[in-house]
């Protein structure tokens, strides 16, 4: 179980608290507007307003996109949604640790809040580096000797050795902010002592990463059973010795990822019985849905969903869970008629008594389509640190944190 601090063993007001937050947002390629600020109001709602309520002067760190990338913006943006969230102003400076940006924090007075400038601006920002390696770095020894605490909220870039996320722990007091700890939380129900039955759908097209999760949560006796779908439970058929049909066959040479398939027959092998793979399938038969049992194949149309049978055994399955993990849609959900099989099982979870945690980008947005946020027990926002620390990954953000201590 990770162990660290958090707000409520730290005393904030009239200190200088910098916040590494994850603001990363979708943006216009054209317009270069920022088109969704989720991430944005689940800091602004959470810690951020907590630290500038009891009297912190609060410098949020920050990154969006990637150098030479199209959504690599200025904050500026960030910080005005950031005003309305929190109901009041927010300082701006488009300067992340120069004189105009040091000055701005040594003028803060208590409750308010400053957003620096993208930390990507920073060369060094993105190199992997040790905490203590980073430390040396411009950006480190310029803003720490002007703060006096250090809040890392930025559980979704956790599994970056960068320096806004690891370098101010070794020099200054750290603790988890409220994303950061409802996240390790959550994680820890599912992976450190899980209610059983617990059970892991893996769907989605990432099928290298299904099976890293796999492995891990089969391997650490965390999960009962498996349920596969999406290009995932394609690859985990074809283990199986199914032919899937030449355009799914080619999809997968696409993808790459049929060198994957030995591995994956190892572990249907080493855990008989406890990785469960579609009955049936759905595919597109000019533009209709068309249902065809696993024992049928191969078939020359594309595969799309799951299917009826298959649908009714993993529902079957997740009734009977008291934990659920849920990692990528299993079909093409975009698709009406291809929602099918994912609605089936998300809304499955939503009916059943157990503690549900779901992640993922193309997860959250099927759950999203389907109106059932409320009833999903914890949504990650996290992308690639979630899947990281459900291999089983040691995420440099949270080492830092375990490893920091109040006396610091």
């Amino acid at each position: 179980m990770a162990k660290f601090l958090t707000l409520d063993d730290v005393k904030v007001k009239g200190k200088v608290v910098l916040v590494r937050v994850d603001f990363n947002s979708p943006v216009d390629p054209q317009t270069k507007k920022v088109l969704d600020g989720t991430r944005i109001r689940a800091h602004g709602e959470t810690t951020i307003k907590e630290l500038s309520k009891k009297g912190a002067k609060v410098v949020v760190l920050a990154h969006q996109g990637r150098p030479e990338e199209p959504d690599f913006i200025p904050l500026k943006q960030h910080t005005e949604l950031l005003a309305k969230v929190l109901g009041k102003p927010v300082k701006y400076v488009d300067d992340l640790y120069g004189d105009r940006a040091r000055e701005e924090i040594k003028e803060l007075k208590s409750q308010e809040v400053l957003v620096l400038e993208n930390t990507r601006t920073y060369s060094d920002e993105q190199k992997s580096k040790t905490p203590e390696e980073h430390t040396k770095s411009g950006l480190v020894k310029e803003l720490a000797p002007l703060a006096d605490l250090f809040v890392n909220d930025a559980f979704s870039a956790a599994h970056r050795a960068h320096a806004s996320v690891v370098g101010f722990s070794p020099v200054l007091p750290t603790v988890a902010g409220r994303i950061m700890q409802r996240e390790l939380n959550a994680l820890d129900r599912v992976l450190e002592a899980p209610r059983k039955p617990c059970v892991f759908i893996l769907g989605g097209a990432k099928a290298d990463d299904s099976l890293k999760i796999s492995n891990h949560v089969l391997k650490n006796n965390i999960a009962d059973c498996v349920l596969t779908g999406g290009i995932t439970g394609h690859l985990f058929l074809v283990a199986t010795g199914v032919e899937l049909g030449k355009p799914n066959t080619e999809l997968l040479e696409r993808q790459g990822v049929l060198g994957l398939v030995p591995g994956i027959r190892q572990l249907i092998d080493a855990y008989v019985g406890k990785i469960r793979v579609p009955l049936d399938v759905a595919v597109e038969v000019e533009g209709r849905r068309k249902e065809v049992a696993v024992r049928k194949l191969p078939t020359e149309y594309p595969i799309f969903d799951i299917g009826t049978e298959t649908v009714k055994m993993y529902c079957q399955i997740i009734t009977k869970a008291e934990s659920v993990v849920v990692s990528g849609p299993l079909g093409v959900y975009e698709k009406k008629e291809f929602l099918k099989g994912t609605k089936g099982v998300l809304e499955a979870v939503t009916m059943s008594k157990a503690f549900s945690l779901a992640g993922g980008g193309h997860t959250i947005a099927a759950i999203e389509e389907l109106g059932i946020s409320s009833k999903i027990s914890y949504i990650s926002t996290a992308g690639g640190a979630l899947i990281e620390y459900l291999m089983g990954g040691k995420l440099p953000g949270v080492a830092a944190l375990e490893g920091a201590t109040k006396g610091k």
